[in-house]
């Protein structure tokens, strides 16, 4: 039984950052794809990042428009984590923040029903 457990979210000012961490339980993931989504209150759960790495050593990312350039995605196999930090924050960016893991083609990464773990979410909360 594989656990994600993110930390690390808060209470911020507007301009801010904030790195989230998620740290995995029960099995290895260094070949599982680990994302993050967001879900804001009234909002359908969106994706924010995800990132494998490729056989060659080469780490693949992709970003939601919304967090490209403030947004970054990394991850430790050797701690079984991956992280996201967040600078420049924006009110906007305010929501439940989830770390997500599974065999997850790169057509799927974007989609949430494609992840077979996830976290309990932590929140993230930016002041204007």
């Amino acid at each position: 039984q594989v656990q994600l457990v993110e930390s690390g979210g808060g209470l911020v000012q507007a301009g801010g950052s904030l790195r989230l961490s998620c740290e995995a339980s029960g099995r290895t993931l260094s070949t599982y794809t680990m994302g993050w989504f967001r879900q804001a209150p009234g909002k359908e759960r969106e994706f924010v990042a995800a990132g494998t790495w490729s056989g060659h050593g080469t780490y693949y990312a992709d970003y939601a428009d919304s967090v490209k350039g403030r947004f970054s995605i990394s991850r430790d196999n050797t701690k079984n984590a991956v992280y996201l930090q967040m600078n420049s924050l924006k009110p906007e960016d305010t929501a439940v923040y989830f770390c997500a893991a599974g065999p997850v083609s790169a057509s799927d990464w974007r989609t949430p029903m494609s992840y077979r773990y996830w976290g309990q979410g932590t929140q993230v909360t930016v002041s204007s």
